[in-house]
């Protein structure tokens, strides 16, 4: 899933290609993937657009009137086209969920892969009509984001630490990726609870968190969209690397299953050396 790093560098890409451009035509081929009605979208079409803004994980693109607003959930990706294709867009079981010309034939897909079908497409009067943008919390790389703030978010939450970095309603663009990155950097269990952190804790907890984001926005900054998933990868320490040596301590990294996911963690470096129990696989056990 693109998360808050890579939904930034798509946002500054399309607001260099796109700003300036107006919308030429869309045309959607998942007609789950559209969430609204009214504007429609072709409302969009003639209007040009201003800038391109991220708001967590969702790319805006503002015309100074109807917006198109999209995530790219788990499985979506957007791709983009000098000059778009001229094959008609038909809806049925292809990964193309919607399809954007601009005014200078340039353009882009919005695709999604696998059968479970999560990705969103808005077109609203303003963001804050989203759902899921009007619940976003504060982002948590901007400048005036400071360690009182993180401090007072955390304060009281008796909650799994990870569970805290995923939610977007209190940290806006973090997923399981950078929330298994920042608590590997922090040297922190993903089961520790967040009220109890020691203000040590929680400031060494904010500044992985300040310095992880930073460090994966520089390295996704101007890269086209075909590159980021690639990028994303080799950056990771610990997400995704079940099994493989820890860099920092030698150590073998683990992971935990749970819901319809993983997330992974280095037991030298984070629990002191003890496995996590595995709940999903516990059960299985008995």
């Amino acid at each position: 899933m693109p998360e808050l790093p890579e939904v930034q560098a798509l946002a500054a890409f399309l607001d260099e290609r796109a700003a300036g451009h107006a919308f030429a035509s869309l045309r959607v081929a998942a007609i789950s993937a559209l969430k609204t009605f009214d504007p429609p979208l072709s409302a969009l079409e003639g209007q040009r657009i201003e800038r391109v803004r991220r708001h967590g994980k969702f790319v805006d693109l503002d015309t100074g009137g109807p917006h198109l607003v999209f995530h790219l959930a788990r499985a979506g990706w957007l791709r983009w086209y000098d000059e778009v294709p001229s094959t008609p867009v038909k809806p049925g079981r292809s990964p193309l969920a919607l399809r954007v010309r601009l005014d200078d034939g340039s353009g882009f897909d919005l695709t999604e892969a696998g059968t479970k079908k999560s990705l969103a497409v808005y077109v609203v009067g303003d963001p804050g009509e989203v759902p899921g943008i009007a619940r976003l919390g504060p982002d948590p790389t901007a400048p005036d984001f400071t360690l009182a703030d993180f401090a007072a978010v955390l304060d009281g939450r008796r909650t799994q630490i990870k569970g805290v970095l995923r939610d977007q309603s209190v940290f806006a663009g973090i997923g399981n990726a950078y929330s298994d990155e920042i608590l590997h950097a922090a040297k922190m269990s993903p089961y520790a609870l967040a009220a109890k952190l020691t203000p040590e804790q929680v400031e060494t907890l904010y500044t992985a968190m300040r310095e992880t984001l930073a460090e994966a926005v520089a390295v996704a900054s101007g890269r086209p969209p075909a590159e980021l998933k690639d990028a994303k990868r080799r950056g990771m320490r610990v997400h995704g690397r079940t099994g493989q040596t820890c860099e920092v301590c030698g150590d073998t990294i683990r992971q935990v299953i749970f819901a319809d996911s993983t997330f992974q963690y280095c037991p030298g470096c984070q629990t002191g050396g003890k496995p996590l129990a595995d709940r999903v696989l516990s059960r299985l056990v008995k």
